[in-house]
């Protein structure tokens, strides 16, 4: 219901929850709290849905729907919260709405229940690095931080219970930026935008226009940090009204990036972070710390703060991560690289051959624009999963190209192929969810039939 110019639930409400995996658990959780009538509506079959996931409320008066999501059962409720990754442009949504219910995602119910700073990262690449750095950068402040969002942990969780913290840092999606209504961060950072989710969005165009929703609800006072290397960014930055800071190469940026330091411009005083001798000392790394740090001097944290987290900041799973040395031949798990902007930033990364390891389900994405990435770095394309066909098509002139039927098989011919001095790297361009549960469970079988290929007290470590 809209309260002052403001999306709440109030008692008595009747809230349908639409989608019942970790965002939506937490949405029933908040729901039950307000005193809301609650009504979940899963796709899975009642047996696919785990145990745990329904005693968690055993004893609530939940109305419930498994199997199916239909107009009939949702249009009971006046506000439906649906979950990231749901299409809001389905007919089912489009529905709903003709039927006058309101369509909100968590980010939507943020104006109304926080009352603390709010720092948004998004882009199509680098947004959970940047928010981890951010969040830590912070927490070495003395601040007491909320991350999640995107990152693993619903706002929900938070507006649940907000007691104890001092700013949150959110990682925001497409997908939860298509539904948030009037969200409006005080410090919102757009990293970089490149073709993904075309499937849910229609358009490269349209998932443009829900990226920039972050800045739409922004007030006087707030600031707006982008890329002013990424041509996209630029252009859509160009109807912003607060306060923009830029960061990259230029040397009028804020934040701009010098080799291996990143160099800071406030007040006429110039600040040098330098990350050569970090994790972050390379492309990727320059430009997820840029934005990270003039976030986190904005708030406060001191230069020998900021440094120190960049000091001993870890690369995070399944990105870019260093999986072993095998005979000569090293092997990278970048499964979190599910469209074609982070394969291409991945091997541009990389100076040696490399025989790469890509495929999946399909999301809309144009392999086209990996053309020249993958002339100047791979030997060989070993391809798996239901995008092997497009893909192939795409490159097929490009690179040698080889088929695999599961990951094991995958690894393995890759292995066969690649000569001491080449990198073997998953790097996938594509989803996961054709082969395995998500890109997590794709990584992790992927070091594991890697580490299968020597025996145990042979591995190699860093």
């Amino acid at each position: 219901m809209i309260v002052d110019n403001k999306l709440q639930i109030l008692p008595g409400a009747k809230v349908a929850v639409l989608g019942f995996g970790v965002s939506g658990r937490a949405a029933v959780k908040y729901a039950l709290q307000q005193g809301a009538e609650v009504f979940v509506s899963d796709i899975r079959p009642e047996e696919n849905v785990i145990v745990q996931e329904t005693d968690a409320f055993d004893g609530d008066d939940i109305c419930w729907e498994r199997g199916k999501n239909t107009v009939e059962f949702l249009a009971q409720a006046d506000i439906v919260i649906v979950s990231p990754g749901i299409s809001v442009g389905s007919p089912l949504i489009d529905e709903l709405r003709f039927k006058g219910i309101t369509i909100a995602g968590e980010l939507a119910f943020a104006d109304a229940r926080i009352n603390k700073p709010i720092v948004a990262v998004t882009g199509t690449n680098g947004k959970t690095t940047v928010t981890t750095l951010i969040g830590g950068m912070l927490k070495k402040a003395g601040l007491r931080v909320f991350i999640g969002g995107n990152i693993g942990t619903s706002l929900f969780e938070y507006l649940s219970d907000p007691k104890g913290y001092d700013i949150v840092v959110l990682e925001v999606s497409s997908f939860q930026l298509a539904t948030a209504g009037d969200f409006s961060p005080h410090v919102a950072v757009l990293l970089n935008v490149s073709p993904d989710h075309i499937d849910w969005h229609g358009s490269f165009r349209k998932y443009c226009e829900a990226k920039m929703k972050i800045f739409s609800c922004q007030k006087n006072g707030d600031v707006s940090i982008i890329n002013g290397d990424d041509p996209d960014c630029r252009r859509l930055s160009e109807k912003k009204v607060s306060d923009i800071l830029f960061f990259g190469v230029d040397k009028k940026f804020e934040g701009r990036i010098s080799e291996s330091d990143v160099v800071l411009s406030a007040d006429g005083e110039k600040e040098v972070y330098r990350l050569g001798s970090t994790s972050l000392k390379n492309r990727i790394g320059l430009y997820n710390s840029a934005p990270a740090i003039i976030t986190a001097r904005r708030l406060g944290c001191t230069q020998l703060q900021i440094q120190s987290v960049l000091d001993t900041f870890s690369s995070l799973e399944h990105r870019m991560e260093y999986v072993a040395n095998i005979g000569g031949v090293t092997y990278y798990n970048d499964s979190k690289a599910t469209n074609t902007g982070a394969v291409a930033a991945a091997l541009s990364q990389l100076e040696e051959k490399v025989v790469l390891i890509a495929g999946g389900r399909h999301k809309g994405d144009d392999y086209s624009l990996l053309i020249q990435s993958v002339v100047e770095r791979v030997k060989t394309l070993v391809v798996i999963g239901e995008s092997s066909d497009s893909i192939e098509k795409a490159l097929g002139e490009t690179v040698d190209i080889v088929r695999a039927k599961s990951m094991k098989d995958a690894v393995g011919k890759a292995a066969e192929i690649a000569d001491a001095g080449d990198v073997v790297l998953l790097s996938p361009a594509c989803s996961s969810f054709d082969m395995f549960a998500g890109y997590d469970q794709r990584g992790r079988v992927f070091k594991e039939e890697v580490k299968a290929l020597r025996k145990p007290d042979e591995m190699e470590t860093r």
